[in-house]
Order: structure tokens, then C-alpha cells, then sequence
């Protein structure tokens, strides 16, 4: 498990990231380079990292479900995902 510390920053920084995203899109329109170097670091999307639903894991991230391999693979032997099995042969 992550840090709860580590997972509200980067809850925050998700949220800084929306609250900038339409002066972002006009700063960059315009080609206004200083203006986006005033913008607070956070409100980059550059600096957003994948992290796991349930248990905060940054590394071993699976997009499509949104949860670590670690966790994927615990949610799946126990039939939690729909449409995924172990495979055996």
C-alpha cells in the first residue's frame, strides 16, 4: 500500500491539472511562453502518474483496468473481473 500521503498528491495535482487545462490550451494557442511558466508546476500534465485504484501501487499500472498487476491478478483469481480467467493448459 501507498502512502495516504502519496495518494492525495496526487489527487491534488489531478485536480490543479483540470482547474488549469483551459488557460493551459489558450496560453499555448496563443504561444504565450511566459504565461505558462507563471502556471504552478502541478498544473502540468507532464507531472500525473498512474497509480492503482485500490492500493496506490505507481509501478506495474494496468490503464485498461485501472488497477496494479498485483492487484489485477488477486481480482481475477478471485472472479471480481468479468470476462478474465486464469489460463491453464
Amino acid at each position: 500500500m501507498a502512502k495516504e500521503s502519496m495518494k492525495a498528491r496526487e489527487v491534488k495535482r489531478q485536480k490543479m491539472v483540470a482547474k488549469y487545462a483551459a488557460k493551459r490550451e489558450r496560453l499555448i494557442a496563443e504561444g504565450d511562453r511566459e504565461g505558462l511558466q507563471k502556471l504552478p508546476k502541478n498544473a502540468s500534465p507532464v507531472r500525473l502518474h498512474n497509480r492503482c485504484n485500490l492500493t496506490g501501487r505507481p509501478k506495474g499500472y494496468m490503464r485498461q483496468f485501472g488497477v496494479s498487476r498485483i492487484t489485477f491478478r488477486e481480482m481475477a483469481l478471485k472472479g471480481l473481473i468479468p470476462g478474465v480467467k486464469k489460463a491453464s493448459w
